[in-house]
């Protein structure tokens, strides 16, 4: 859960806060940064991690890996676009990011698993 808020961060509002922010303000809206969207977001990553432990009893690395991905940002982005709060510039950096993100925490649930 760290790994993937950490990364949700990092990626967020060091990288992609100007795109997010621009876009709001070209729809009329303002971006919603107060800490209760980040505590929010700390809650998505969790309920992330455990669907990726869910995941990790059934399938295999990449099976995981793949399903993971696919439920939680795919869906969230196509939600986010018909909603047209997306902006879609973000997507040359999140596809990759969110990628390699649900990598990291399926390996380390995959490690965390086979020591126990």
């Amino acid at each position: 859960t760290l790994w993937v808020s950490g990364v949700e961060f990092i990626r967020n509002d060091y990288f992609l806060k100007s795109y997010w922010v621009d876009h709001y303000s070209g729809i009329g809206l303002i971006f919603p940064s107060e800490t209760i969207n980040g505590l929010l977001w700390g809650v998505w990553s969790l309920f992330l991690v455990l669907f990726l432990k869910m995941l990790t009893r059934g399938f295999n690395y990449w099976q995981t890996v793949f399903t993971g991905w696919f439920a939680s940002f795919v869906m969230m982005w196509v939600v986010l676009a018909n909603m047209g709060v997306l902006p879609l510039k973000i997507l040359i950096f999140a596809v990759p990011f969110s990628f390699l993100e649900v990598m990291v925490a399926t390996f380390l649930l995959k490690v965390k698993k086979a020591n126990q």
